[in-house]
């Protein structure tokens, strides 16, 4: 076992002495588990919903040119999802237990149903940018879902798109 770990070590030194970034430690985590640490740790943890929206937007982007093609590459972008999201324990269990069922739903084809294939970004409700390209959509477990349109043809306030009856 210690000669296993050496050469493991030793590898992993190598691969990073040498500038090779193709090791990545979240290579090992399944899509399922990508997606549901995903869902959890963006959607206040207890909406459905939300987790679904969450989801949608992940296979949104593995299906787009210019993000990773897998869920673990999606989730694992730097500076694209909630600090730790890959990392974080997953202490509730009725939360995560909520998302690995809903994880298992978006991988087997289940989508938000108000979030087109164009809806690649969200941010936390409450927050506000200066920017005037963001076309709200959904709020949802605790989220602003956008597309990014022309700069100019949509405001940034967002329940000035969502529709509420």
């Amino acid at each position: 076992m210690a000669a296993i770990r050496s050469v493991l070590a030793v590898t992993l030194m190598a691969s990073l002495l040498a500038g090779c970034s193709g090791f990545n430690f979240f290579n090992f985590m399944s899509a399922r588990d990508c997606m549901a640490r995903a869902m959890y740790f963006e959607s206040n943890r207890s909406s459905a919903d939300g987790m679904l929206a969450v989801g949608t937007v992940v296979m949104n982007r593995v299906a787009s040119k210019g993000y990773p093609k897998t869920v673990c590459g999606v989730v694992g972008q730097r500076n694209q999802f909630a600090d730790g999201a890959l990392t974080k324990s997953m202490t509730e269990r009725g939360p995560k237990a909520l998302a690995y069922q809903m994880a298992d739903r978006v991988l087997m084809g289940g989508r938000h149903p108000s979030l087109s294939s164009e809806v690649k970004f969200f941010h936390t409700v409450g927050y506000s940018f200066p920017y005037d390209n963001m076309n709200y959509v959904l709020e949802a477990g605790g989220n602003n879902f956008y597309i990014k349109q022309k700069a100019g043809t949509f405001t940034n306030d967002p329940f000035a798109a969502l529709a509420y009856w």
